[in-house]
C-alpha cells in the first residue's frame, strides 16, 4: 500500500482535495458502490480502540485526511500528505465538476428540513447541479429499506451520507450492496449543515493554518473534553506508530 499511510491501523490515502476528486470522478465509471470516508484524528482514535469500526473505515475505496492532526501524523510516520482533504472541501470540488452533467446527488442526513435547505443553497451555488432527492437523518431500523428504496428511485449516482461517525459508516456497511444506482457514497458528517447554512465553517485563515479546531473550541467551549482526543492522538502516534507496532508498507 505504497500510496497509503498506516495511522494506528487506519490506512489513509496520501491525496489532496483535487486528487481525491479525480479518484471520485473515476469511480463513476465503475459498476459498483465506492465508499469515501474522511477521518480526522478523533475518528482514527475511535477506530484504534474499536476493531470493527477500524474494519469499516479500511473497507472504503478512499480514505482522506480530514484534520491537521492526521496530516501531522503522516509526516511523523515518514509518509507525508501534502494537504488536509476534508470531506466538505472534496464534496465542493466534486459538485463543481458534475454540475451541468448527467450526474446527480442525493442528500441524506441532518435534522428535518436541513437537507431541503441544503438543496436550495447548493442549487444557488452550483447552477446546473442536479439534486435527485433529500432525506433527513432521523430514522428507525425498520425505516432503512424505505430509505434505500427512496435513494434507488431517485436515480442518483452520488450519495452524501451525513450522519456523523460511526453511524454513517455503519449505515453504509449495512446498505451499500442494496444501492442500485449509486457509484459514490461519501460519509461527510456535518457538511450538510454547512451547505444549508445552519452551521458555520471556520474562516479560511483558520483552515489554512490548521487551526479549525481552535476556532470551533472558541465558538463551542463545551467541546473542550472532546478536544482532549487531539493530544492523546498525537502521543499515541508517537508511541505506537514510531515504535513499529504499525509498520509502514
Amino acid at each position: 500500500m505504497k500510496d497509503k499511510v498506516n495511522i494506528l491501523g487506519v490506512y489513509v490515502d496520501m491525496v489532496g482535495i483535487k486528487q481525491a476528486a479525480d479518484r471520485i470522478m473515476q469511480f463513476f465509471n465503475e459498476d459498483k458502490v465506492h465508499k469515501v470516508y474522511t477521518p480526522n484524528s478523533e475518528i482514527i482514535m475511535a477506530a484504534y480502540k474499536d476493531e470493527e469500526f477500524k474494519r469499516l473505515l479500511n473497507g472504503a475505496e478512499l480514505l482522506t485526511a480530514d484534520g491537521i492532526g492526521v496530516v501531522y501524523a503522516a509526516k511523523i510516520l515518514g509518509k507525508p500528505i501534502n494537504e488536509r482533504a476534508a470531506g466538505y472541501d472534496i464534496a465542493c470540488e466534486v459538485l463543481e465538476r458534475i454540475r451541468g452533467t448527467s450526474h446527480s446527488v442525493f442528500l441524506f442526513g441532518g435534522k428535518p428540513g436541513v437537507a431541503e435547505l441544503a438543496e436550495e443553497k447548493l442549487c444557488e451555488k452550483y447552477p446546473g447541479i442536479r439534486i435527485a432527492g433529500t432525506r433527513n437523518g432521523y430514522f428507525k431500523p425498520e425505516d432503512e429499506q424505505y430509505i434505500v428504496n427512496e435513494i434507488n428511485k431517485s436515480g442518483a449516482d452520488l450519495l452524501f451520507v451525513c450522519l456523523g461517525a460511526p453511524k454513517q459508516e455503519q449505515w453504509l456497511a449495512r446498505n451499500a450492496k442494496r444501492l442500485e444506482n449509486i457509484r459514490v457514497a461519501m460519509g461527510i458528517g456535518g457538511s450538510l449543515d454547512v451547505f444549508a447554512g445552519t452551521a458555520l465553517r471556520a474562516p479560511d485563515w483558520y483552515c489554512k493554518h490548521g487551526l479549525e479546531w481552535f476556532y470551533r473550541l472558541k465558538k463551542e467551549p463545551w467541546r473542550a473534553k472532546r478536544m482532549l482526543a487531539l493530544p492523546k492522538f498525537g502521543f499515541t502516534v508517537l508511541l505506537k506508530g514510531r515504535s513499529g507496532k504499525f509498520p509502514q508498507d
